[in-house]
């Protein structure tokens, strides 16, 4: 199911999880297409409405129907792939919107870098469940493949059934993959690749497989090819991905001076001051921290990280264990209130005035996670620690929708 070419820039949103209720409701405003109506479903109740509560989910599926019934979204004649290209400062990314197949997921397959809260896999099951469809993509990574770019390439040459700059400045671009000997020769290209990797999307990626399971476990004539063994994902080459920083602010120093805290810091760091602007990382294990109206770039001393393993390399899990823990007694990045995450889409200059206004103590602005990190981290099992990767640009919800049925 995807939007009428004339109707795509009203129907099309941010994804359900980068905005809270409010924001849905301002950006919905006087716009009865927009797709927050389904993925944000509590906008259509009085403010203060719980969006976990069951009518808001049958306020969902309601909405959906009603887009189905209307026009304002309707089915394609035959199954296609689609290419699905962004455009962010300058710099273009060129993605297929596929449907990816459960049993990969759950035979690790299709591979996870993060752990998944049960709340959260929960709250996106009922959204799928209630709907009988995928709403939103996820995103995938794949190894670059010369073969397929070439399809995406000629495809992409063509004029685009969708073309338009969404408000916050990035280009949406979107062709549909039609001639069946295209079809069939991605089909065979993807089947042949070792493994996907999931960029961002790793609730929704569990909760797309978990329902496709339950559907298969209560169906007594399943057969293994209808539409639930699948799940909807936008796909893209790892070398064309962009990694942004996730930065990290604290709200005290756990009873110490800045002058103590700094002191604290020289065991595992070599500290620098560097003025009262914090300064962008230059590399891998170098951190800009900044507090007190000054900042500082801080170096990892030799010895204090592990090179050779994925998980002891990451900035992440030197700062969380030699700052975070060691020093400010921060211990569990999941649940401690002392601690926030700031993407790195909203800048340095975000992490300043948090700590200028009293709000925080502490920031620390971390180099970014490269995609051969991510990749080596999901070869080998492991998992990142909460917060670590920021994909930009997001991307943009109802251009397609995947029905269960």
């Amino acid at each position: 199911m995807r939007p009428p070419k004339a109707m795509v820039r009203e129907v099309a949103s941010r994804p359900y999880d980068v905005l809270n209720s409010d924001e849905a409701r301002r950006e919905a405003a006087g716009n009865e297409k927009s797709l927050y109506h389904i993925i944000k479903p509590e906008i259509d109740f009085p403010v203060g409405k719980d969006e976990h509560d069951e009518d808001v989910y049958l306020k969902a599926a309601e909405n959906y129907r009603m887009f189905c019934e209307k026009g304002w979204l309707l089915q394609d004649e035959k199954e296609l792939y689609y290419v699905y290209a962004q455009t962010m400062n300058g710099k273009r990314q060129y993605g297929l919107v596929v449907a990816a197949a459960v049993d990969d997921y759950m035979s690790g397959k299709i591979k996870k870098h993060e752990l998944t809260r049960r709340d959260k896999e929960e709250d996106r099951m009922k959204h799928v469940r209630v709907n009988n469809a995928n709403i939103e993509p996820v995103f995938f990574a794949y190894p670059d493949n010369n073969k397929v770019n070439g399809i995406v390439e000629r495809i992409s040459s063509g004029v685009p059934e969708y073309d338009f700059v969404s408000v916050d400045g990035v280009g949406h671009h979107f062709w549909l993959v039609a001639e069946d000997e295209d079809i069939g020769r991605i089909t065979e290209l993807f089947a042949a690749m070792p493994a996907m990797y999931i960029a961002d999307g790793h609730h929704r990626s569990a909760a797309a497989a978990l329902v496709g399971a339950e559907k298969a476990k209560n169906n007594p004539n399943h057969r293994g090819d209808e539409e639930y063994n699948y799940f909807m994902a936008v796909c893209f080459p790892d070398t064309q991905l962009t990694i942004i920083d996730y930065n990290r602010v604290v709200k005290d120093l756990n009873g110490l001076t800045p002058e103590q805290f700094l002191a604290r810091l020289e065991k595992n760091f070599v500290v620098e001051p560097t003025g009262s602007e914090i300064a962008k990382p230059h590399n891998l294990h170098n951190f800009s921290i900044y507090l007190d109206g000054r900042s500082f770039s801080v170096t990892a001393k030799p010895g204090t990280y592990n090179d050779n393993d994925p998980i002891g390399q990451l900035d992440v899990t030197i700062t969380s264990n030699l700052i975070l823990d060691e020093i400010l007694g921060i211990t569990d990045l999941r649940s401690d209130k002392r601690i926030d995450f700031v993407g790195g889409i909203r800048g340095l200059g975000e992490l300043k005035r948090r700590v200028d206004s009293g709000e925080m103590a502490l920031a620390i602005a971390l180099y970014p996670v490269s995609m051969k990190q991510l990749m080596d981290i999901a070869d080998t099992g492991n998992i990142m620690p909460p917060k670590t990767t920021w994909f930009e640009p997001k991307l943009r919800s109802g251009l397609v929708i995947h029905n269960l049925y």
